[in-house]
């Protein structure tokens, strides 16, 4: 019987549900896509329809206790990165290259997208059919990160750069969700996301 455990990495929104439960406070940067997460525990804790967003900010009944213990716990032990017995380094965002993963700001590894974006420029202009020393992160056999999404780039599949696999294939915007085994490099992907959450992409009359 082979078991598995799930090592959850963190992402900037992450990091902005995090600090409400650890403070109370409602981040200011929540306003990027917090109204669907909002009402769904508003709705859990009996308070459905205690929200009012403007422009400017909202105004909300949710408290970090409203938010089960469960999902409270599996926020505050997620990781900034992770290395696996192979090499393998997997990271929301990148980091930057030629410092110690242990002396980089927790933000590089939400936020950097200088890594992806850098090597993939690369890999673009030198073109596949020819030969190229360029290795962008030689501390590592792999890096696998999302964060940048492909759709940037006209596709909602996996894109490889030397040895970096992005995998954020829009799954927060119209693309799909994509997970993939990294030892094959199969992978699965959902349906676009407008057809899962058609509420959510529906345009109001007007």
């Amino acid at each position: 019987m082979t078991l598995f455990c799930l090592i959850a990495i963190k992402g900037n929104h992450d990091d902005w549900f995090h600090e409400f439960i650890s403070t109370d406070f409602h981040p200011q940067y929540w306003s990027l896509g917090e109204s669907c997460t909002l009402k769904s525990y508003l709705g859990h804790a009996d308070k459905p329809g205690m929200f009012r967003a403007t422009r400017s900010g909202y105004k909300t009944a949710l408290v970090s206790s409203d938010i089960p213990v469960t999902h409270r716990n599996f926020f505050t032990h997620q990781r900034s990165y992770h290395i696996d017995g192979q090499g393998r380094c997997f990271v929301h965002g990148g980091f930057i290259l030629g410092r110690p993963l242990d002396r980089q700001r927790p933000q590089e590894f939400y936020w950097n997208r200088n890594l992806w974006e850098n090597a993939y420029q690369h890999k673009l202009m030198a073109g596949d059919e020819k030969p190229d020393p360029f290795a962008p992160v030689p501390d590592f056999s792999e890096v696998y990160l999302g964060h940048t999404p492909t759709i940037n780039w006209g596709t909602d599949q996996p894109l490889n750069a030397y040895n970096i696999w992005n995998l954020d294939t829009g799954a927060g915007h119209s693309g799909r969700l994509t997970i993939m085994d990294v030892d094959t490099k199969h992978y699965w992907q959902s349906d676009p996301l407008p057809k899962l959450y058609d509420k959510n992409f529906r345009q109001e009359p007007g």
